[in-house]
């Protein structure tokens, strides 16, 4: 649903606000989420592992080796961690908490601030004064 221009308005009052009270948390809300980085190499080598791991416990159970069993899954778990932590080191994308290079800290406007503040506080004062 689109909002009105006057929710427009309102949002851009409340990020122009945001951006002047704490510039530190509006980059970072603004910054783009990291997203996983895998290499393919390590992902490949990592269901590999599991693989082979999954052999390595299942020969346990047939030969009926509880240490056999137990290697195997040792080797699945490396397996897996080993498909899911290894990355390129590359990120793509921002990283988080790192503000964009163009966004600086915005001028502190105390009045106008306040003025919005106080218009929402009497508008809420309105509602409930004339409500049901």
């Amino acid at each position: 649903m689109a909002l009105s221009e006057r929710e427009q308005q309102l949002l851009a009052q409340l990020e122009q606000q945001l951006n002047a009270d704490d510039p530190q948390f509006a980059s970072h809300m603004d910054a783009r989420p990291v997203r996983p980085t895998f290499s393919t190499r390590a992902v490949v080598l990592g269901v590999v592992l599991g693989v082979v791991g999954l052999a390595v416990v299942l020969g346990g159970v047939m030969l009926k080796s509880v240490l056999i069993g137990v290697a195997g899954f040792l080797i699945m778990s490396l397996g897996v961690y080993w498909a899911s932590t290894r990355g390129s080191g590359k990120p793509r994308g921002e990283v988080r908490g790192n503000p964009a290079p163009d966004a600086g800290p915005a001028p502190k406007a105390a009045k106008p601030s306040s003025n919005f503040m106080r218009n929402l506080e009497d508008r809420w004062d309105e509602r409930r004064s004339s409500g049901p």
